[in-house]
């Protein structure tokens, strides 16, 4: 139902704030305000306000589009399933606009439990995500993904993992001695990607940036065709610029 805007009674003005709110939790992928004035009957002048408003207060946010999705704010208020499933699409629409973003296949790790766990990722027909050949969990001395984890390791857990995991050589390029592999893995700066370069699949190369939170070894990384290895290292600069907001949607 169209609202008709009373700004001097003050519980108005928070009506008007749940029906935008409503609003925009609706459109799971963003809204523009001229739809949002559309839907709720504000118009655009008053709505302004109180968007500027909500943005400040963390209860919406603008993407790059300038259309307004649910902020971290909103995010908290909910509980159980529901706000594990909104944290969740909050994340992957991160991972999305950072696909676009990067130009290539996105994905999000962690180590759970003794174990590399790809999570999430955001791929697409322009940017297709890597053949899972070997599964992950069994290729971490071969993968960026797998060594960013590993790096974040300390030493026992490094040579727990190998010992459940024998370093296989997947490609001409893999290192499968353990002295070498933890000799880069001890070599590399947290500030700088790890790579891989064809040592997990042939025709692929992949970058990966740690995400750390507290104790928890996770890893945001990208995979590209070898024919679009000129675009790795901004890709993977971009990568690493663009990791905190995905931390921060994985601390909510």
């Amino acid at each position: 139902m169209a609202l008709k805007p009373e700004p001097t009674a003050p519980f108005h003005s928070v009506q008007y704030a749940l029906r935008v709110l409503e609003t925009v939790s609706k459109h799971g992928n963003g809204v523009t305000d001229a739809q949002i004035s559309r839907e709720t009957g504000l118009p655009t002048g008053h709505l302004a306000s109180l968007l500027l408003t909500l943005r400040r207060e963390g209860y919406v946010e603008q993407v790059s589009d300038g259309a307004y999705v649910i902020g971290a704010s909103l995010l908290l208020l909910g509980s159980g399933a529901a706000r594990r499933q909104a944290l969740e699409d909050r994340l992957q629409h991160t991972l999305t606009e950072l696909r676009d973003s990067v130009g290539a296949a996105v994905y999000l790790s962690r180590y759970v439990d003794g174990e590399v766990s790809v999570t999430q990722v955001a791929d697409g027909p322009l940017t297709p995500a890597v053949n899972e050949w070997v599964d992950f969990r069994s290729s971490a001395h071969a993968s960026a993904v797998g060594k960013c984890l590993l790096a974040q390791l300390d030493h026992d857990g490094r040579r727990d993992h190998i010992s459940r995991h024998r370093t296989a050589r997947l490609t001409s390029r893999t290192i499968t001695n353990e002295k070498i592999l933890f000799s880069q893995l001890d070599a590399q700066s947290a500030t700088v990607p790890v790579l891989d370069l064809q040592e997990y699949a042939v025709g692929t190369i992949c970058a990966a940036v740690p995400l750390t939170a507290g104790s928890a070894a996770g890893c945001l990384a990208l995979s590209l065709p070898i024919e679009d290895a000129h675009r790795l290292r901004a890709a993977a600069e971009t990568l690493s610029r663009r990791a905190a907001p995905v931390l921060l949607s994985l601390a909510l």
